[in-house]
């Protein structure tokens, strides 16, 4: 069968890891599919057992109903129902007995009245067991035989895919045009089965015409695009609510299909489909395979209000998740108005009874710009981030008419944040709400955090729960042990879709050597240039080599143009003390003593945070409990400097110079 006469496949693939969706979700699918002109879905749910791990079990007789009744559903929204299995994890190439399962396994989902199939190979191991290297030249050959033999087994189905190993471009060696595992399958392959590709990457954040023709070329076919814009399987804290984009509509007559793998929660996935669906009208508006391109007046902004627009009714709808498993409710909100206590009436004096606000458009706006996409926040998450940062920086005595005036800008974005919140939390649909309310409760406590920290900026006092202190609540500090590991990272940070300035340079954070000392002096005595103060510190012991620092307590930050900042430290600062310089009290809480300088060269704050804060998790193995730093007061630059990273606060202590700056943390 001719590349041309086959079906343009638009629609979904439910291939994540995690919880599957349930058959009435499924059935939902269906009907929103049909309602947008979308035409397939993809069973593929990592997590479904016998679909990946336990490939070779037959289904059940109540599994097989289930089956059937999800086909049925399909067929009457005229949605092409396509069953894949994923056998790569454990099969034996070479055993036929491997195949006839495989054969046992597909026939008896074809006995469901299922006609399309998919045979996956993504995500498994590419080491082939001995009696399959015996059998085949390569493992791309492998595969080729086994899926062609299906194949021939269904009689040549009108659809049937086959997912590489090396689904996109960086998973191929050297290159798309020079990989041998592409060109096999390219070569190999029947060629009445399509193969599907995720892009450039897992993640692709462009798909371009160009690449889809290089790709196509090795495969000597169109691919069926497995979109991962929307996934968010790989992110607890993420959900994705952008338009489908950065994907030319003049792709669609070079390309066999489109399917979108999105967010593991079904109800998250309104705007992945809509906008989906948009897309492939907006860019061939007949959708099918007769190769000329039409044009395409898609517009992913517009794409998006449209969605919103729409799913804005859903909200609206008073649909409960009481477990009965049959269709969505068709009521409206006016229907089912929660009741207050009756007959209850509150007297002049009395707190008048709490009324919901509705949700409104502009909040789901809102919501999808701050859930936006994988490489891309929306234009309010990105101006709320520049006012954030712009407020951290600036002196808020320095201009105190502007810098209030931006305070409550951020103020009126963070409330509006809130406020979002609260609407969503009293709306009627309490199904797509369930769906959402871990995410929308995080950012809420986010920007709840943030709006505190400007408030304790411009000098005011926030709530005792918000407030930055040492021994903040656990809210105030985020992320877990996943977050503790990834801040220990080199790569933490380089990849946040807000900086400012670019992260262009390269950094690299490794241990001091005796070769480091001329470059370390010399920024030494820059800072005591450029401040003019003599004044003793015990951390200039350490800098001078007079105190050998604790182990692993030597830090050097380097870049291309040489070392550009330092970190030394020392778990007892008393031992490099000639006299008792602070108070006890003092260094009972912070017992030792870390001396940093980064050089003004050095624009990127993360940067100097991960020196620093690879420092602390040092001294916190040693058993310390509190570290402080000393710098002159003149050195307003690195103070400033330091005061925007978040880590120090300035310690008061008694009997100081007005020459000397404290500041520490506890551990």
């Amino acid at each position: 069968m001719s590349q041309k006469s086959k079906m343009f496949l638009s629609g979904v693939v439910e291939g994540f890891y995690g919880r599957p969706w349930t058959m009435s979700q499924r059935k939902e699918l269906f009907r929103r599919e049909q309602k947008w002109g979308l035409n397939a879905y993809l069973y593929a749910p990592k997590d479904d057992y016998k679909h990946r791990m336990y490939w070779r079990d037959l289904y059940s007789l109540e599994e097989a109903e289930q089956l059937m009744t999800l086909i049925s559903a399909a067929r009457e929204r005229n949605v092409e129902f396509i069953y894949a299995i994923s056998p790569g994890l454990d099969i034996t190439f070479s055993n036929p007995k491997e195949l006839a399962a495989l054969k046992r396994k597909l026939s008896q989902v074809c006995g469901f009245g299922c006609r399309s199939f998919a045979l996956l190979f993504d995500d498994i191991e590419t080491e082939m067991c001995p009696a399959d290297k015996e059998a085949f030249s390569s493992f791309a050959e492998a595969q080729v035989s086994v899926t062609n033999q299906v194949f021939l087994h269904l009689d040549e189905p009108h659809t049937f895919l086959f997912c590489p190993t090396d689904y996109c471009a960086a998973f191929c060696s050297p290159s798309v045009p020079l990989s041998a595992y592409l060109n096999t399958v390219g070569e190999k392959l029947n060629a009445g089965i399509d193969i599907l590709w995720t892009g450039p990457k897992v993640v692709s954040q462009d798909i371009s015409v160009a690449s889809i023709e290089e790709v196509s070329a090795v495969l000597r076919r169109p691919p069926v695009i497995w979109d991962n814009i929307h996934a968010n399987d790989y992110d607890p804290q993420r959900m994705f609510l952008g338009p489908f984009k950065n994907r030319p509509t003049e792709l669609i007559p070079k390309l066999r299909g489109v399917l979108t793998n999105p967010n593991c929660e079904f109800e998250l996935n309104f705007v992945a489909v809509h906008t989906l669906a948009t897309w492939c009208s907006s860019g061939h508006r007949d959708v099918s395979m007769d190769g000329d391109d039409q044009g395409s007046d898609y517009n992913p902004h517009e794409a998006l209000r449209l969605a919103l627009t729409d799913w804005l009714v859903e909200f609206s709808r008073a649909d409960q998740p009481d477990g009965a498993g049959a269709g969505r409710s068709k009521r409206q909100a006016s229907d089912e108005e929660p009741m207050q206590t009756e007959g209850y009436a509150p007297g002049p004096r009395d707190n008048p009874l709490y009324t919901a606000e509705p949700l409104t458009l502009d909040d789901l706006m809102l919501l999808s710009e701050l859930f936006y996409l994988p490489y891309e926040h929306g234009a309010t998450a990105v101006l709320m981030l520049q006012e954030l940062h712009w407020l951290r920086r600036e002196d808020s005595e320095r201009d105190k008419e502007e810098w209030r005036r931006r305070a409550e800008k951020f103020d009126d974005m963070c409330s509006a944040v809130v406020r979002m919140f609260n609407r969503l939390s009293n709306v009627p649909n309490r199904i797509v709400l369930y769906d959402l309310y871990n995410y929308i409760c995080d950012i809420k406590s986010g920007v709840t955090m943030a709006k505190a920290f400007v408030k304790t900026l411009g000098g005011q006092t926030p709530h005792a729960a918000l407030a930055l202190t040492d021994d903040p609540e656990p809210w105030g500090f985020r992320g877990g042990l996943s977050g503790e590991f990834q801040r220990m990272l080199p790569s933490h940070g380089i990849r946040d879709l807000f900086r400012s300035p670019p992260a262009t340079r390269v950094y690299t954070i490794r241990p001091c050597t005796p070769r480091d000392q001329p470059e370390v002096q010399k920024i030494f005595k820059e800072m005591q240039i450029e401040t003019q103060q003599k004044v003793e510190l015990v951390g200039d012991r350490l800098v001078e080599g007079h105190v050998t620092p604790s182990q692993n307590c030597s830090l050097i930050l380097d870049d291309v143009a040489g070392v550009c900042g330092y970190a030394f430290a020392l778990s007892d600062a008393k031992t490099a003390m000639t006299k008792a310089q602070y108070p006890e009290t003092m260094l009972q809480d912070f017992p030792s003593v870390m001396a940093v300088q980064i050089h003004s060269r050095v624009p990127d704050h993360s940067t100097a945070k991960r020196l620093i804060e690879q420092m602390l998790s040092a001294l916190r193995d040693s058993g310390s409990k509190g570290v402080f730093s000393e710098f002159r007061s003149k050195d307003r630059r690195m103070f400033d400097f330091l005061k925007t990273l978040d880590v120090f606060q300035v310690l008061k202590v008694d009997g100081l110079p007005t020459n000397l700056v404290i500041m520490g943390t506890k551990l």
